[in-house]
């Protein structure tokens, strides 16, 4: 046979395949099917929206509702739909083919939920959605085309050698799909467990971070366990990488094994907890995250410090919120022998309400006298202030202005340092005078 003629029974061939669908079609029966489907498919659209009008909150059950709210009521109503055909006696194949299109986009919206679920905010994410649909929506037409089957016959005949044994190429594909799947879906409901967690008011945030992270990381494990089970992995392997594991942290792996245990210390004792001002060494901030290996500080400048757990756990760390949010700071001022110390203290408790609101009035601001300097008198006014987190480097500045304005007015002299130099002794005769004038301003 010629590859002309091989070629005009295979246009033969797709020209009365495609008079065969015209012909079911033109069908009454077929006609009523499609209608049925256009039917449903505007009704699934209503109902959904009834539905999604009463999830619009920013939840993960939210989300998933949104998804699949319209795929999951056409395949209903189809399901239906079909069970009613069947029993008038019709097939129902224009239904069926429309429930596997409504139940592949039903999927195609999971796996887009849990992927954003998962890896939020991942540049990649979208290519992969990509190429899942295109996947997604070929084994679709591949089963309506009935090649699904001789598909995976194909896949299954060929055979792969990996050491002693042989593996089918179907074999390895379903065993990586299953495996990321699992391992996708254990991660989604980790994220919906922690979303929950971190919702409710009645638990303290550190409980809900530790609550969180053993939720995520008892899943991910089951996730791996179920997935090694998938694949036909021997649990046993497990022992050999426990044990390279333990030799790992012996060996080079003790500061992240103690960064990880710390962190868990941190958040179970609630010594330091999100939203404290704290000061690590010579680092000073305000909590913003906690995490299983680090903490992160928000410093008053704006900068975010990266601090290991282990050093929040072995260093003395200076809690300014820990039990009180009330703030002692002193601003210190010398003035000269020559002024009335009495109403130069009396002055700097008055200058104290310029530090505005959140200067506290109970306990009061009080000035002391410090010491007698060189120079002066050294004293110090000290206030409390309620919310150190805002910083205090605006009050000092305000009270400061006060206490300069009010002691020009009142004449009290805020010293400055001075010196005089006494020659001891006969001048030399041929040391100028302008030279030992010099030295005595110097």
């Amino acid at each position: 046979m010629s590859t002309q003629e091989t070629s005009q029974q295979a246009g033969n061939a797709l020209i009365a395949a495609f008079q065969a669908v015209v012909a079911e079609l033109s069908t009454t029966a077929s006609q009523m099917q499609l209608l049925t489907v256009a039917v449903i498919l505007v009704a699934s659209g209503f109902v959904s929206r009834r539905v999604v009008a009463h999830f619009s909150a920013p939840t993960t059950m939210a989300r998933l509702v949104r998804a699949v709210a319209w795929p999951l009521a056409a395949v209903l109503l189809l399901l239906v739909a079909r069970a009613g055909f069947r029993m008038a006696g019709y097939r129902g194949t224009e239904i069926a083919i429309a429930m596997q299109l409504a139940f592949a986009l039903c999927v195609l919206r999971l796996i887009e939920v849990a992927l954003r679920q998962v890896f939020f905010k991942s540049s990649w994410l979208k290519g992969v959605e990509r190429y899942i649909a295109v996947g997604v929506w070929a084994v679709v037409a591949l089963d309506l085309l009935g090649l699904l089957p001789e598909l995976i016959d194909w896949l299954d005949s060929m055979r792969l050698h990996m050491g002693k044994q042989q593996v089918s190429l179907w074999t390895l594909i379903n065993g990586a799909l299953s495996s990321a799947a699992t391992i996708v879906v254990a991660m989604w409901v980790a994220g919906i467990i922690e979303d929950r967690l971190m919702a409710s008011r009645r638990m303290d945030s550190s409980v809900q971070a530790v609550l969180a992270r053993l939720s995520r990381a008892l899943l991910l494990f089951i996730g791996v366990m179920a997935a090694m089970s998938l694949v036909g992995l021997d649990f046993t392997a497990l022992s050999v990488f426990s044990g390279a594991l333990g030799v790992g942290i012996g060996l080079g792996m003790q500061k992240i094994a103690a960064n990880y245990i710390s962190g868990f210390i941190i958040l179970l004792d609630r010594s330091i907890r999100i939203g404290n001002m704290i000061s690590v060494g010579a680092d000073r901030g305000e909590v913003q995250q906690i995490t299983t290996r680090y903490t992160v500080l928000r410093a008053p400048t704006g900068i975010n410090v990266i601090v290991p757990n282990e050093t929040l756990i072995g260093a003395v760390v200076q809690n300014e919120t820990f039990a009180d949010k009330n703030v002692w700071i002193g601003i210190p001022v010398q003035v000269s022998y020559s002024c009335d110390v009495e109403r130069a203290l009396a002055l700097l408790v008055e200058c104290a309400s310029a530090g505005g609101e959140r200067v506290l009035k109970d306990p009061p601001p009080v000035a002391h006298l410090v010491a007698f300097a060189d120079s002066g008198i050294n004293l110090q006014l000290g206030v409390w202030i309620y919310d150190p987190l805002q910083g205090n480097l605006g009050i000092k500045s305000n009270i400061n202005r006060e206490i300069w304005r009010r002691f020009r007015e009142e004449g009290i002299e805020i010293p400055f340092p001075q010196r005089e130099v006494r020659v001891v002794g006969p001048v030399p005769a041929d040391v100028p005078p302008a030279a030992i004038a010099q030295a005595g301003a110097a």
